[in-house]
């Protein structure tokens, strides 16, 4: 077996399911789950005729690059959303999801016999895919804290130069999984200053983009480059999906856009890794990427249920509105030590709330785990049901301000 599969730790969800391994939760409180970023709105019917109306094609092989129709639909959603011109036959790729494409890239991407040890930058916390990219990949990981005081930036001043010069692949997660954050534009420019001058390429997973709370959408890392005078995307590759901009989790689409050299590169590999999306799959997600009316709405609904639980948790939690994505990344009593598995731990007995420790989303590096002490609550499921699991975290948070 490849060896570096050693290398990689349990997944957040099973580390959540051994911590709640012989907890019998109170039986007066029906369940909730605020664990997994799982969109639970329902699929607009208009894609799911399109998924159906174009079964026809499960009878071809579909082509791994997609067929013309499907890249314009790509390229079309990006002129509409960051007025963006990308050139449909050689910047953009299907992809079955962002999870899979962020995991494939790395293996494009990094060459183990460049360096005796090349590195791939990681936020921390993070999105265990790029991890799990990196070490496959014969790579180390560094881990790049976010900064609580500057609303979860993170800190790429604390990369050293030695890190900076072995580095050959950056995650970028705006807006952030699990803190919500934006990535602006200062801290794009000075990213693509590092990426000149050492030659690493930047993924950014932007897969939560179209889910935000102020009147500006998020900056996107094209739209970025686009605006500092870097039409060529060298060195970027933007990632993103529909399942949670138009609630299709299962249908495992989304696309990839940016330099035209990585693009063919990452073709390749593609082709010999039979990554093809399937022509049906194709169908649904040419009517998504056409539509906005769905978006616009399911926009609303999640600013409606942040209106509605923020204000509850803030009276107990520290925790507010976040820039965009469906999570809250709330801090935890000082009573509890910083003890953010043992916090879900009870509330999980007493209240039968499943939340995610933050500790789990993130790695000890340079003597910190910078999720300890805090939370992270998707509130994906409709707003009565995470108005009353807000409510019993209030409710045991003051019950039990400490372990």
């Amino acid at each position: 077996m490849n060896p570096l599969l050693a290398k990689l730790q349990p997944y957040p969800f099973e580390r959540l399911r051994q911590l709640f391994a012989g907890v019998q939760p109170d039986p007066a409180h029906t369940p909730i789950s605020l664990g997994i970023g799982e969109p639970r709105h329902p699929t607009p019917p208009f894609i799911k005729d399109a998924l159906v109306e174009g079964l026809g094609a499960l009878a071809i092989y579909p082509a791994t690059a997609g067929d013309l129709k499907l890249r314009q639909a790509f390229t079309g959603w990006l002129k509409r959303r960051y007025a963006l011109e990308v050139d449909p036959a050689t910047q953009v790729l299907p992809v079955n999801g962002s999870r899979e494409a962020l995991f494939a890239l790395a293996q494009t991407v990094v060459d183990a016999t460049r360096s005796p040890s090349p590195v791939v930058i990681s936020p921390n916390p993070f999105y265990q895919i790029y991890e799990g990219a990196a070490l496959l990949a014969g790579a180390d990981t560094w881990y790049a804290p976010s900064d609580p005081a500057r609303n979860f930036a993170v800190d790429w001043d604390s990369v050293p130069a030695e890190v900076w010069a072995r580095t050959q692949l950056v995650y970028v997660c705006s807006p952030g999984n699990p803190t919500g954050a934006v990535m602006p534009l200062a801290e794009w420019e000075k990213l693509f200053a590092l990426s000149d001058r050492h030659g690493f390429v930047i993924a950014s997973d932007e897969c939560y983009s179209e889910i935000y709370f102020r009147d500006e959408p998020p900056l996107g890392g094209l739209e970025a480059a686009a605006k500092l005078g870097r039409g060529d995307f060298r060195n970027l590759i933007a990632l993103t999906s529909l399942s949670k901009r138009s609630n299709v989790p299962g249908l495992r689409s989304g696309f990839v856009a940016g330099d035209a050299a990585i693009v063919r590169q990452f073709l390749l590999y593609r082709t010999y890794h039979g990554s093809a999306m399937s022509g049906a799959v194709a169908a649904a997600s040419i009517a998504a990427w056409g539509d906005e009316s769905h978006v616009v709405d399911n926009r609303m609904q999640y600013r409606t249920k942040f209106a509605v639980v923020t204000p509850m948790l803030e009276a107990v939690l520290d925790v507010r509105l976040p820039d965009a994505s469906f999570y809250l990344w709330a801090g935890i009593p000082p009573g509890w030590n910083g003890d953010d598995a043992a916090f879900a731990r009870a509330l999980y007995a007493q209240y039968n709330v499943t939340v995610l420790p933050g500790s789990y989303l993130a790695r000890e590096s340079q003597g910190a785990n910078p999720g300890r002490g805090r939370i992270r609550m998707a509130l994906v499921a409709d707003t009565p049901e995470c108005t009353e699991a807000a409510r019993r975290i209030v409710d045991f948070t003051r019950r039990h301000p400490g372990a």
